[in-house]
């Protein structure tokens, strides 16, 4: 599977702590993120991502591009719903892209773990037929 990462500065410690609790579930998976969410998340984890630029340059845009194609499965995007400062990438496009193509998404820590549990379980194989 495919999955996508994003976090607003805010809550990039989250994703990097969420990544290090899953990171068993996650290495078997292909993942994406923008520069700095996915430079931070290697430093503490090990794992390989693929990074595209930082989100305020163009990175949310080329996962939304990724997503358009069908090539994203799952996107875990923590968002800082409050105080969102204005470099941070707006999330209104990731999550109207993710409900036009049927992609499963996160936007708080809660609901990621329940992807990624539902990921290892293998509840989510039926992406592989929209592929």
């Amino acid at each position: 599977m495919n999955i996508g990462l994003i976090a607003h500065d805010a809550k990039k410690k989250l994703m990097q702590n969420f990544c290090i609790a899953y990171r068993g579930i996650l290495n078997k998976n292909q993942l994406f993120a923008t520069e700095t969410t996915g430079r931070l998340v290697e430093e503490v984890t090990n794992l390989s991502i693929h990074k595209f630029l930082a989100g305020h340059l163009g990175g949310t845009e080329q996962l939304c591009v990724q997503i358009e194609h069908n090539q994203i499965d799952l996107v875990i995007f923590l968002r800082e719903a409050v105080n969102m400062l204005d470099h941070d990438p707006n999330p209104d496009q990731v999550c109207k892209l993710c409900d036009m193509y049927n992609i499963p998404l996160a936007t708080n820590v809660a609901t990621a773990e329940l992807l990624i549990k539902s990921l290892e379980r293998g509840d989510m194989e039926w992406r592989e037929i929209y592929q």
